[in-house]
């Protein structure tokens, strides 16, 4: 897989922004309702990335900058957002390396803890995150009172 530094609002995206976003509604009946800047994704306050195969977008995700001025986060966190892959592309352990890439350079930016936000009708997420060291944390941002959300996070190194 190739992994390239892409805006949140490039054309490839937004391809797989929207079949996220579709999996969402099929999941909650809804699509995310937290406020996103397409802006909060550039260096260095925030980075989107894009995974390729075989010239086909099949991975994405992105993380932006936090600090201790909004409700729940601390200062130097990353919120982690807009992690998916493309049904085809599942099991094959790209989503990891994805997740790993989103660390290494959330940390590179100084970020100190990599947070998020998932539900419970995301098993497979859930999973992933919990493998890769994440616990659970207090909720934050538009899912705080919402009995399907969960928050997770792990310290950067």
């Amino acid at each position: 897989m190739r992994i390239e530094i892409v805006d949140y609002d490039h054309p490839d995206s937004r391809v797989l922004i929207d079949s996220l976003q579709q999996e969402y509604v099929e999941r909650y009946g809804e699509e995310d309702l937290t406020p996103v800047d397409p802006a909060e994704f550039r260096p260095p306050r925030g980075l989107f990335l894009l995974g390729y195969l075989d010239g086909r977008p099949v991975v994405s995700g992105g993380w932006r900058s936090q600090d201790s001025d909004e409700p729940g986060f601390q200062d130097g966190d990353a919120e982690l957002k807009r992690m998916f892959v493309v049904p085809g592309a599942r099991g094959a352990g790209l989503a990891r390396r994805m997740l790993a890439e989103l660390e290494r350079t959330a940390a590179e930016a100084g970020r100190k803890r990599m947070v998020l936000e998932t539900g419970v009708r995301q098993p497979e997420a859930i999973g992933l995150y919990a493998s890769a060291g994440y616990v659970e944390i207090d909720k934050f941002g538009v899912y705080q009172d919402d009995p399907l959300s969960r928050c997770f996070g792990k310290e950067l190194s």
